[in-house]
């Protein structure tokens, strides 16, 4: 059988005994391998990567001639309107994927029906809400080297500006309050076609348009610290506030905004490949041969004497060999539920009951330091805010249980990218970690400051109040566990985020036990690729 044919392999649940090999943890830029305590620990293993699409184009172009509850896109189309293109900027995927993105397939098909149709007034814009701006080269990443010169010399392809006072629009107000605020290009369209990548449950839908498009007088309703707490994981929409906030927007958008086509697309969780110089990671231990073992031990050799900088620079330039594994196009919601059943179908892992301590290792990567650096304040939104959340029906730690994640948590920032995350470590936490306190005595300060204002929209700086949003992101699961500590990381930094550093494991699951007791149960996030733990 080929290996596009074969049926990957699903994700299980590992009981570990004498006989487990150690475990594969991520530490930012580097790997540890970690024995877990035997008879009461388990590890979760994601499913293989399934298959691609044999025929990416093709499917694209199928979606948008027979999409679901609306006309096809070409009788949508016709000479004289205006056409705005919007798409998901560069947190997504994670890595970035091998040339051609999804975006660029999608982006190129829309184009080719709108010149056949006689459309000419087209632009295009990366959806950033209060991200920082796409660099050119990430513009030619995502869109590719045709669509960039022929649209971004004349303007007509571009970063959305939520600042840009004459470039916004109100269109209403949800029946809650919340102000639904839009990009004016976007909103006076005829047809906005909304180009999205679906890497976990979360994204797409109407938070493609409510979130990406809009500023902070929009945001400030659904990323705020009651909506994050009372969100019970961001991948279960049923229990997520900041998705009903996001689809009360949507309704508004529908009666008041444009015409909404959605086109949203999966890819598999192929994140380092079958072969190459990272396909070890993506192994399960005990199936590592000895050419495996040998690579990963070189692996470690070779990244051991350098500086943070130059394992930056290598793990930057990786490029996940990610296929196509869905598309579908047409109405948001009909169009975002078949999304969905992609994602959990190649996401969701069977786990039965919580356990005392979770533990995880994190990568040196998040939606928000591509091409930068991960700082302590992502730390902690990647650990709580994301690999915390990504379950259905319960957390797989129990209520006061410990979430142990393994980081180096340096104090570096990248002093373009994020200005006001300095600022917010060495002010704000110095005075709390408590949510509500920093929503309540500080974020209306970062979010209305000149400076910040000023470098995200001229430079390619986050929104001065976008680590307010990384800190929230984590509430919920400030609020779920009794402690959280951090192995491996730069015991200051660690200490200023409220958590407790531990230098080994051990030391760690030794802390622990003042929480939960001298024999915890213990699961383990295996990653990558990503994996979603379907809790009963």
């Amino acid at each position: 059988m080929s290996p596009r044919t074969r049926s990957p392999r699903p994700g299980f649940v590992l009981e570990v005994d004498g006989s487990t090999p150690p475990t594969l943890f991520h530490h930012g830029e580097g790997f540890r391998l970690e024995r877990l305590p035997v008879g009461r620990s388990r590890v979760v293993y994601p499913a293989e990567p399934t298959a691609g699409l044999e025929h990416p184009d093709a499917a694209i172009r199928r979606a948008l001639l027979e999409p679901i509850d609306s006309e096809p896109l070409p009788a949508l189309l016709r000479p004289g309107m205006k056409l705005t293109i919007a798409f998901d900027d560069v947190s997504l995927p994670l890595p970035p994927m091998q040339r051609p993105d999804v975006r660029q397939r999608v982006i190129e098909a829309v184009l080719d029906l709108a010149a056949e149709a006689g459309v000419d007034d087209v632009e295009i814009i990366a959806a950033l809400a209060l991200h920082r701006r796409m660099t050119e080269a990430e513009l030619r990443q995502a869109t590719g080297d045709r669509v960039y010169d022929a649209f971004a010399p004349s303007g007509r392809l571009y970063n959305h500006d939520a600042e840009d006072a004459d470039g916004m629009v109100e269109l209403g107000s949800t029946p809650h309050g919340e102000l639904v605020q839009m990009n004016r290009r976007a909103a006076e369209s005829d047809l906005l076609v909304y180009v999205n990548l679906n890497l976990v449950p979360m994204d797409g839908g109407w938070k493609s348009t409510a979130t990406g498009l809009a500023g902070y007088p929009s945001l400030r309703h659904h990323h705020n610290v009651r909506t994050m707490q009372h969100s019970r994981s961001f991948m279960d929409q049923h229990r997520s506030e900041l998705h009903s906030s996001n689809w009360r927007m949507g309704e508004v958008i529908r009666a008041h905004g444009p015409r909404v086509f959605q086109i949203e697309t999966t890819v598999n969780t192929n994140t380092f490949g079958t072969s190459g110089p990272l396909a070890v990671l993506q192994k399960r231990e005990w199936e590592w041969s000895f050419r495996d073992r040998a690579a990963f031990a070189g692996l470690q050799a070779a990244l051991k004497p350098l500086s943070p900088n130059a394992r930056r620079a290598i793990f930057g330039q990786w490029r996940s060999p990610y296929e196509l594994t869905s598309v579908q196009a047409g109405d948001v919601d009909a169009v975002h539920k078949l999304t969905t059943e992609q994602v959990y179908r190649q996401q969701l892992v069977p786990v039965q009951g919580q356990t005392d301590i979770v533990t995880m290792g994190l990568p040196y990567i998040c939606p928000y330091n591509v091409n930068s650096i991960m700082n302590p304040i992502l730390v902690m939104c990647t650990g709580l805010g994301y690999f915390f959340n990504f379950y259905r029906g319960r957390p797989v730690v129990r209520e006061g249980g410990v979430l142990i994640m393994s980081h180096p948590c340096r104090r570096e920032f990248h002093p373009v990218h994020h200005p006001s995350y300095i600022d917010f470590f060495d002010e704000v936490l110095a005075d709390t970690t408590d949510p509500l306190e920093i929503e309540a005595r500080y974020e209306k300060q970062f979010a209305e400051d000149e400076w910040y204002i000023h470098l995200y929209r001229t430079s390619y700086a986050y929104h001065g109040v976008h680590p307010f949003y990384m800190w929230y992101w984590g509430a919920h699961a400030l609020q779920h566990l009794g402690r959280v500590i951090v192995v491996g990381g730069d015991a200051r930094a660690v200490r200023r985020l409220g958590f407790l550093p531990a230098s080994t494991l051990d030391d760690a699951l030794e802390l622990a036990g003042d929480v939960v007791g001298r024999q915890p149960t213990i699961t383990h996030l295996h990653n990558p690729p990503l994996l979603m733990a379907d809790v009963t």
